[in-house]
């Protein structure tokens, strides 16, 4: 399995300064991890189920397909009581022309990425950005994919908010 190939080094990710520049290549990264899990991103359409033995199934939509863009969510669903709690719950705008993945909009759980509801710095956008890339790599590690066979008749029951975007 491929790992990813950051072009900076530890030290530099936890002084916390990144550069427009580092960003930009993240989320190349991140556009190469979410093409790993499904290679057919332009053609997909509707609502997909990867299942893989062994770990939660991750749920993806496409939301939006244009000439140049898709726009995904992509979530795990953890049964909770009667409900299901989506985290991480990520929409992502996959620009197919640059190869970027740019995150929309990202909520979860385990780590306080976006403090408040002011507009994203660049270290928020970095931080954002970093957990997707980590995200989606242990996607990729994990042998998730979607492809036509992972379609699925349902659309995604608890329809993404975007009235929250990071």
């Amino acid at each position: 399995m491929r790992f990813p190939s950051y072009p900076w080094e530890l030290h530099s990710l936890l002084k916390g300064k990144p550069t427009v520049g580092w960003l930009m290549d993240l989320c190349d990264e991140n556009y190469r991890q979410l093409i790993c899990i499904a290679p057919a991103l332009r053609m997909l359409g509707g609502y997909h189920i990867s299942r893989v033995d062994g770990c939660m199934d991750l749920h993806l939509e496409i939301q939006e397909q244009t000439r140049y863009t898709t726009l995904v969510h992509l979530t795990y669903f953890f049964p909770y009581q009667k409900e299901r709690h989506a985290d991480p719950d990520a929409l992502l705008r996959a620009y197919h022309d640059s190869r970027q993945v740019e995150v929309m909009n990202l909520k979860q759980k385990a780590l306080p990425l976006n403090g408040g509801r002011e507009l994203p710095t660049l270290v928020q956008k970095w931080r954002i950005n970093l957990f997707l890339s980590k995200w989606l790599n242990y996607c990729v590690e994990r042998g998730h994919s979607f492809d036509q066979k992972s379609l699925q008749e349902c659309a995604l029951q608890g329809k993404f908010n975007t009235a929250d975007s990071c």
